[in-house]
């Protein structure tokens, strides 16, 4: 499904809060006067002298080794063209998320007001000593080719051009896998390109590289076949002139085995298709649009091979998949440029690692069974935590190889980890959840409809085909807010509890069945139905929903209680619990029990501990457990430290492999060097704790909330644990995003009781 963006929503992303998208955020502590005369006078002064001694120095003391500059000058800004300088902006702070999203690497947008090629090499130029690495965006042809080759001449640091050499090794990946599994060789295939600006013309030279023929490539422009006949062409397009008497690109495509497509949409149709040689590789890259529709290719040719620049179909070329991890594989050896030699070691870095088993997480995140390599998985997913520590090193080996590493690597394995803990293995983690959710999304239930926040995020879980949502409120004033935020949830499910009298009635005899024994009456129980979090359980309970999701303007208690009353606990559960993900630059924490049990004894503690656990394994990641006291292994007496061991004994008596640690202080639990040296058996010495389990809510809640207010971290949840049917809570007062997330961790909750009814 393809992801509905409108005007209003994108312009509110980009302006609400802090305006843009990045930020400068200290790396050091400025605390205190000594702070402030290290960071700055007098002594600064001292890492200045050093590097005026030694310019390589500036790697050491500055943050110059993982700084990248993302310079554009607005001359051809996405599909827009040319919109100047301010306005490619967006584009360029867009580029810096993703570098630190996936790379952890630091980027400052450089918008530059200047269109002659010379002066702009020599602005590039002249900023050689402030960045680490140069990535060129959204410059026109062909003066892109000109700033591109004379900064890398005249620079010492890597510098690339992404829309030339990104979509070239990506396409390069998917194609060395597409002939292989159709098992045609490379020099010997008729190659049709579709499009001669900067993109085309670097993909066709590194196709030449892997072992293209020259002769066997041809390329089309809007006017037709860059052949012999055509006058007036320039420098660059002369380079890929075809002795053929074809003139058209129809004429061109007849027999050919390869379509590469970088151009508009719709530029070929099936009888096109239908004249390409036997099991045809279609790499239809125009975006938003192809060149061909990817249903129509399919229908028309069986035996094609198709790839696009769209996440809805499989495929997707995605430049995010090459130029975070060819700069962080640069950056981390010091590398002089980025040459051929690294550029094909991403290119089969790629390939192969699509041809590797692919991780649980990654399938489960696509929502699919099974992804193995094939014509439909030529390249690997974008949310795969493997890119990074299979790309970077292939890219940083070959830079060593080739000579320009100024800063070899030596130790692979300490590099591998360095690269994990540089964004975090997790820090994917709701990504993963939003792509399972779209995979099969489900009924979610608002009990809180009449809440402009919760209309605007059913709006982006129905556009982006996360949930179904299902609205409950009074319908008029539903109505309304849809009108007035300018929305398009009109076709979905509205009910009033205060008139929807056959449901209200059908649903309070169930409850009545229920409660009837527990004090409540029928006219109760209609009264309750009448309410919409005791209706909302309700229909999760009659299967008219699949998941329920409330607590944004109600207290925690009063709006799990309905739920407690009508659904009830899982099989075998006791007790509910309430977990928090924390997340922040060191990776992803779990914290429970944070919102449910105010002061659990012992047997509780580990009931809670068991429930957590699950719930990590649900975000697929396994938890490694701290029993948090303000004692380390009996180090203090006292009621909390003794009923931490006592609820790690009886955890690990019911699971003896759970990885659980305690009686043990929160700093302890996650400083693995302070463990080895002082507690070396403690079962978390060598990787710290994940999962932190508090002695009473009150540590727990205060704790989290410190962490958001003050520590800089994000919190998602609360997230309900031990329900017999998906229901969660939001947290009073959460944000558009967060019940986005909520809902989307709902939506897999349902998935997951879906299969498990079907077992």
């Amino acid at each position: 499904m393809s992801i509905k963006i409108r005007k209003q929503d994108a312009l509110n992303y980009h302006m609400h809060g802090q305006p843009g998208k990045i930020e400068v955020v200290p790396t050091k502590v400025l605390s205190s006067q000594l702070d402030l005369a290290l960071a700055y006078s007098p002594g600064v002064a001292e890492p200045c002298k050093e590097i005026h001694a030694n310019k390589e120095d500036v790697y050491k003391y500055t943050s110059k080794g993982n700084l990248v500059a993302v310079i554009s000058n607005g001359t051809a800004v996405l599909g827009l063209g040319d919109i100047g300088p301010e306005a490619s902006k967006p584009v360029m702070e867009g580029k810096g998320v993703l570098f630190k999203k996936f790379a952890g690497i630091d980027v400052f947008d450089i918008e530059i007001d200047e269109k002659d090629p010379d002066a702009f090499i020599k602005i590039v130029k002249s900023l050689e000593p402030t960045f680490g690495g140069v990535n060129l965006e959204d410059i026109k042809a062909p003066e892109c080719f000109k700033i591109e080759t004379e900064l890398r001449d005249k620079m010492n640091i890597p510098i690339m051009h992404d829309d030339q050499h990104g979509t070239a090794i990506i396409s390069c990946a998917a194609l060395l896998n597409a002939l292989e599994i159709v098992e045609k060789k490379i020099d010997q295939i008729k190659i049709v390109v579709n499009g001669a600006g900067a993109a085309a013309v670097s993909c066709t030279k590194l196709y030449i590289a892997l072992g293209a023929k020259k002769e066997n490539i041809i390329m089309c422009d809007s006017k037709g076949v860059l052949n012999t006949s055509r006058n007036g062409l320039d420098d660059i397009k002369k380079q890929f002139v075809n002795d053929t008497k074809c003139s058209t690109l129809q004429e061109a495509l007849k027999g050919a085995d390869v379509f590469i497509g970088l151009s508009v949409a719709d530029a070929i149709t099936p009888d096109d298709l239908n004249n390409m040689a036997k099991d045809p590789i279609v790499f239809a890259l125009a975006n938003p649009n192809p060149e061909i529709d990817y249903n129509l290719a399919r229908k028309t040719r069986e035996d094609a091979i198709l790839a696009t620049g769209r996440s809805d179909h499989p495929n997707q070329v995605n430049n995010v998949l090459g130029f975070p991890y060819i700069f962080r594989g640069a950056l981390d050896v010091r590398a002089t440029e980025i040459n051929e030699a690294m550029k094909l070691a991403a290119v089969h870095a790629l390939a192969n690692l699509a041809k590797e088993p692919v991780p649980d997480m990654v399938v489960k995140a696509y929502g699919t069974d099974k992804i193995q390599f094939g014509r439909e998985y030529l390249i690997p997913k974008p949310l795969d935590p493997r890119l990074i520590t299979t790309v970077s090193p292939a890219v940083a080996k070959a830079a060593m190889d080739s000579g320009i590493a100024k800063h070899p690597i030596t130790d692979w394995g300490a590099y591998h980890h360095e690269l994990q803990k540089r964004i975090g293995i997790d820090q994917k983690l709701m990504s993963r959840i939003i792509d399972r959710a779209k995979k099969n999304p489900k009924r979610v239930v608002f009990a809180e409809a009449n809440h402009h926040k919760i209309l605007k995020a059913a709006q982006i879980l129905k556009d982006e085909g996360i949930a179904q949502p299902i609205l409950l409120g009074n319908r008029e004033e539903i109505l309304a807010l849809i009108e007035e935020h300018n929305l398009d949830l009109q076709d979905c499910p509205i009910y009033y509890p205060r008139e929807d009298d056959e449901m209200v009635k059908r649903y309070a005899e169930v409850l009545y069945q229920k409660r009837q024994r527990k004090g409540l009456t029928y006219l109760d129980s209609v009264r309750m139905m009448r309410e919409r979090n005791y209706f909302g359980a309700m229909m999760v309970e009659f299967g008219d929903a699949d998941a329920l999701v409330s607590g944004l303007t109600k207290d925690y208690p009063k709006t799990i209680l309905p739920s407690l009353q009508i659904i009830g606990t899982a099989e075998g559960v006791n007790r509910v619990a309430g977990m928090y993900i924390i997340t922040n630059k060191r990776g992803t924490f779990f914290f429970a029990d944070t919102t449910v049990n105010v002061d659990p004894n012992a047997q509780e503690l580990a009931e809670i501990t068991e429930l957590t656990a699950r719930g990590v394994k649900f975000f697929d990641m396994e938890p490694r457990i701290a029993m948090l006291s303000y004692s380390n292994f009996g180090s203090s007496k006292g009621d909390i430290p003794e009923k931490a061991r006592e609820a790690v004994r009886l955890a690990k008596a019911k699971n003896p492999s759970l990885v659980v640690e305690g009686d043990i202080q929160a700093n302890v639990a996650l400083n693995t060097a302070l463990q080895q040296e002082t507690f070396p058996f403690s079962a978390l010495a060598q990787e710290g704790a994940n999962t932190l389990i508090f002695p009473n809510l009150a540590s727990g809640n205060i704790a989290y909330k410190l962490l958001m207010e003050i520590g800089g971290a994000e919190a998602i949840g609360p997230i309900l644990l031990g329900m017999k049917k998906p229901v969660h809570v939001l947290q009073l007062g959460s944000s558009i995003r967060e019940i986005v997330n909520m809902a989307a961790i709902a939506v897999v909750d349902a998935q997951l009781h879906e299969q498990n009814d079907h077992l």
